[in-house]
């Protein structure tokens, strides 16, 4: 190393193909400025920047929140061999490629949501058809006991979704509760995010409060196909509540779902409001739509995308928001471990854990473990590697102590009565 110098050596190119890093010429970089490779136990050499074909002249990594649509078309539409290319490329200027992220999603109140996204099988305007019954707010205890497991099984995010418009549909009582999840759990050490529909300004604060990570709160698709998917909110309010929670400071999850019957100009489209907000989100969750039963794009027919689709979103995704987290979400069981180790080629490097996503199956922890060791990917920690400090705060850790001991009442009464 020279001060103020990166410089790569002549090595040979099975090397970097040994070494799952992109292939790359010697190169000499500036080391005092510039994207990082943030490298955990791997060697990752750093490669050339260029200009994205197309004349944008953008060179690949650049953050950026001015894309325009013609551009981000230009990028999509790419052969799908450049377009990954020059996704693992930007990939490998900002994380370590081999590293993918667990993260563990559970359902703490399903079904009875008032809204009416047509994709989703939690809506009480289609219950009947769904068969879904509407369910009460798990207890802390119970939701803990799951975060604890999962943490215990690798997961370094716990995530938790609730099928309500908002806190303010059910009032204090339950969001007090959810609130002492996130604490409870946060306590941990686990990053936790929550997605509790739409949320005031003090809402966002008082989460924000209490330890919570990141939150949840997806566009998606769209702006212009959004209304052929919903009409129960639209898609200001839901850049609103995305406002509210950076306000807060807390870490955004926005993302979107490919195979609503939409066009590529809406896959587009839904990128571009990603990539064009004030702060790129902390993490994008590319989900693939799991058309459940009973519900409208069901009955229409609906199909989801293909895996190579998948692949091009992501990457995508990644050219665009070289930064963030790109979950790789619902619809992985549909994917082969080929397809999907394309997509974490491409630049995914987080997904869900665990055999079950809010309402619908997902890949089981094994079959997740077997592809892991195939591919040779390694669990992501939490918060980059790097722990943040967490103290339960007084007013929560007074509300979880009631909450405990109401729950230790409970099973004495269950205990005496079976006696």
């Amino acid at each position: 190393m020279i001060r103020g110098k990166i410089i790569t050596a002549d090595i040979p190119r099975r090397f970097f193909a040994s070494a799952g890093a992109a292939l790359a010429r010697p190169a000499v970089l500036d080391a005092t400025s510039g994207p990082r490779t943030q490298a955990r136990g791997l060697v990752v050499f750093k490669t050339h920047s260029r200009n994205m074909s197309g004349g944008s002249g953008t060179p690949l990594g650049a953050i950026r929140t001015d894309w325009t649509r013609d551009e981000i078309a230009e990028i999509y539409n790419r052969p799908l061999v450049e377009l990954m290319f020059d996704a693992a490329t930007v990939h490998r200027m900002y994380h370590n490629p081999r590293e993918v992220q667990q993260a563990t999603l559970l359902s703490i109140k399903t079904g009875g949501c008032p809204e009416t996204c047509s994709y989703c099988s939690q809506s009480s305007k289609w219950s009947k058809d769904t068969k879904l019954p509407a369910e009460k707010l798990l207890e802390l205890d119970a939701v803990y006991d799951a975060a604890l497991e999962a943490h215990q099984r690798g997961s370094s995010r716990f995530c938790m979704g609730a099928a309500w418009r908002g806190p303010s549909q059910v009032g204090p009582k339950q969001f007090e509760r959810v609130l002492d999840m996130v604490s409870k759990i946060r306590a941990l050490g686990m990053e936790v995010c929550t997605t509790l529909g739409m949320l005031t300004a003090d809402q966002a604060h008082k989460l924000k409060h209490a330890g919570l990570s990141c939150y949840n709160h997806n566009v998606d698709t769209s702006p212009e196909f959004y209304d052929k998917i919903t009409s129960s909110r639209t898609y200001e309010e839901r850049l609103d509540t995305i406002g509210k929670v950076r306000d807060a400071g807390i870490g955004v999850c926005s993302g979107g779902i490919i195979g609503l019957g939409e066009k590529k100009e809406d896959r587009v489209g839904l990128l571009h409001t990603l990539a064009t907000l004030p702060q790129h989100p902390e993490s994008v969750p590319i989900n693939a739509l799991v058309a459940v039963e009973g519900t409208p794009l069901h009955k229409m027919g609906v199909k989801g995308p293909s895996g190579l689709e998948m692949v091009r979103c992501v990457a995508t995704a990644r050219i665009l928001m070289p930064k963030s987290n790109v979950r790789l979400s619902a619809g992985r069981m549909e994917m082969s471990f080929a397809e999907q180790g394309m997509c974490f080629m491409a630049g995914a490097n987080s997904i869900f854990a665990g055999d079950k996503l809010l309402t619908t199956p997902n890949s089981e922890r094994d079959a997740d473990a077997e592809m892991f060791e195939a591919l040779g990917l390694v669990n992501k920690p939490a918060f980059n590697g790097k722990p943040e400090p967490f103290e339960i705060p007084s007013d929560r850790r007074e509300s979880i102590q009631k909450a405990e001991e109401k729950a230790a009442l409970r099973v004495e009464k269950v205990a005496s009565a079976t006696a």
